[in-house]
């Protein structure tokens, strides 16, 4: 069973690369299906993107005086939250079946 949580205050890269590295020896020892690979890897690349990335976008637009920019890295940001809900949901479906 893989169980992930993720909370807005992890460092969501280190979640990501333990996610990564269990899911490709997994792979390769248990036959982890397609469909949870698929959706712990997307969970993976959004929520590196959402903790690690996207705050520094956001300071770049602000330092150079881009408010349609910080408007639009923000816009991104709540979007990219309700997508780690939607594959988290995802998730406990595929390990509930």
């Amino acid at each position: 069973m893989v169980i992930v949580w993720i909370n807005q205050n992890l460092v969501i890269s280190y979640l990501y690369f333990e996610v990564y590295t269990l899911v490709m020896s997994e792979n390769e020892k248990t036959g982890l299906n397609n469909s949870t690979y698929n959706i712990l890897s997307a969970l993976g690349r959004d929520a590196d993107f959402l903790y690690d990335t996207i705050d520094k976008y956001i300071r770049d637009a602000e330092s150079a005086n881009k408010s349609d920019l910080v408007e639009l890295w923000k816009t991104i940001k709540n979007d990219r939250h309700k997508h780690i809900d939607m594959l988290k949901e995802a998730l406990e479906k595929e390990i509930h079946q």
